[in-house]
């Protein structure tokens, strides 16, 4: 298969954040690698668009029961580093919108980069932290964001309405605030996508993301004509092709308009992937990276 030119858009928008970060990854990508051979060898059964568009191989066998020492409760050692603990601390944020429970893991200030995750209905912020759980998927993006000079929040949200949504408004400015110039990325998974969604229809809040990733979320036809498709927000889908709870056909054709359009998108589809497919498969080195180059 061959590698998308997305991979290589914007070198000047790389080269100034390889400035920002600890060190400088020997591959030209904006993070350094952390377990790729566990995380970033996926076998793609088709691919479209030039590669923008991919169908990735998903076998729950392999990859929950070959992965995880207890089923879906506890991921092998193999797959994550502890020590990250220790560049993690629970805080209680004083916002415009009212106190907001986090969990950081990283520096707050001069971060290179922020990531932001929202968890869906009936999580909070220990999700997003959770080493073990979801294949050690979050230890991942935990690693990822300290070895390379990042910041990540993992907040408990209050509701996935307008309140909601302005409790991470106020996350993202706080962040943005701490972190002047470097890029916040805003990940949603599953109802999350509703606090996504809204963010993007506010002008001052796009202004200080580089990116949305969406795993496994509702899809919003009304994001065109929104704040964050005028500034082309650069947008990263992951989807499972057996997903129950949000149509998978109805995200893609939300992909495919704006991809025709030629707005900044990608998407991955786990085939045979279920729901909650995304939090455990997403590739979150290969989005940040590519969300962090499109902006």
């Amino acid at each position: 298969m061959q590698m998308s030119t997305a991979h290589f858009r914007k070198a000047a928008v790389l080269c100034g954040l390889l400035g920002a970060l600890a060190a400088g990854p020997a591959s030209g990508e904006a993070l350094q690698p952390f377990k790729d051979a566990l995380f970033s060898q996926p076998i793609v059964l088709e691919s479209r668009d030039g590669g923008d568009f991919e169908v990735i191989d998903y076998q729950e066998l392999r990859d929950i029961n070959g992965r995880d020492q207890i089923p879906e409760r506890r991921v092998k050692s193999k797959y994550v580093d502890l020590g990250v603990k220790r560049q993690q601390a629970n805080e209680t944020l004083q916002l415009p919108s009212g106190n907001l429970e986090v969990a950081r893991v990283g520096q707050a200030e001069g971060a290179a980069f922020t990531v932001i995750f929202i968890h869906g209905r009936g999580g909070d912020r220990r999700l997003g932290i959770n080493d073990v759980s979801f294949g050690g998927n979050f230890n991942r993006l935990k690693n990822l964001a300290v070895k390379n000079g990042g910041v990540y929040y993992a907040p408990s949200v209050p509701s996935f309405d307008e309140a909601g949504v302005a409790a991470v408004s106020g996350l993202i400015a706080h962040a943005a605030a701490r972190s002047p110039g470097r890029p916040v990325v805003l990940a949603c998974a599953s109802m999350g996508s509703f606090i996504c969604w809204g963010a993007a229809r506010d002008a001052h809040t796009v202004s200080h993301l580089a990116g949305l990733a969406i795993l496994g979320g509702a899809t919003d036809p009304s994001f065109i004509g929104s704040a964050a498709h005028k500034a082309k927000l650069p947008v990263f889908f992951t989807h499972g092709s057996r997903d129950s709870v949000y149509a998978p056909a109805d995200q893609i054709a939300l992909y495919d308009r704006l991809h025709k359009a030629g707005y900044p998108t990608r998407f991955t589809l786990f085939e045979t992937g279920s729901h909650g497919t995304p939090v455990r498969m997403s590739d979150w080195r290969s989005i940040l990276n590519w969300l962090l180059a499109a902006r």
